[in-house]
């Protein structure tokens, strides 16, 4: 069990949509608050990234570089043949706080947008974009990469991805002829 790593994971997400709700009643200073939540902002995608993904449900992802300059995106899965049920409360609390926030954050910039304050609109698409940076990753890392996203959203559509395949024929005289399909 992980109390401590669970109650982070909702502190920083939770403190910081608070923050954005009620900073102007607290303080009429727009730079403090906009520093603050996006404090907050920061602390939540480091914590979740780093920790609380790894503790509570054994996936972690990251980006590195290569010798040559290229990026390379790496996603884990630690495979755990059973899950306590301690273990599948927090991995529920998890993927909760990983998907309902991104959605009020989106909720925040119609708000922000439609209302007209345009001067919020930078640090709520900042929140989008850290929240939904580790969802991303998170996924990638629970399904496995991104041929796998590609295969569960191709039988989710009802479409099929037919790679080109190699096809063996056997010729007459009982010889095999190996080239693409339809061509010989």
């Amino acid at each position: 069990r992980h109390p401590l790593a669970t109650f982070f994971h909702l502190f920083f997400r939770v403190s910081a949509i608070v923050t954005y709700l009620f900073c102007d009643w607290f303080s009429n200073s727009f730079v403090a608050c906009f520093v603050t939540i996006l404090l907050l902002l920061s602390f939540d995608f480091w914590s979740v990234k780093n920790v609380t993904g790894r503790l509570l449900v054994g996936l972690r992802w990251w980006n590195q570089i290569d010798e040559d300059g290229k990026s390379h995106w790496v996603f884990e899965a630690k495979r755990v043949p059973t899950i306590a049920a301690s273990t599948e409360a927090e991995a529920r609390i998890f993927w909760l706080g990983l998907i309902i926030c991104p959605v009020i954050w989106t909720m925040f910039f119609f708000s922000t947008l439609f209302s007209l304050k345009l001067k919020w609109l930078a640090l709520v698409i900042a929140g989008i974009s850290l929240q939904t940076a580790n969802l991303y990753g998170y996924i990638h890392c629970k399904l496995g990469g991104p041929k796998t996203i590609s295969r569960v959203t191709s039988r989710l559509f009802g479409t099929t991805d037919v790679p080109k395949r190699q096809s063996r024929r056997i010729a007459e005289d009982g010889t095999e002829d190996h080239g693409k399909t339809g061509t010989r």
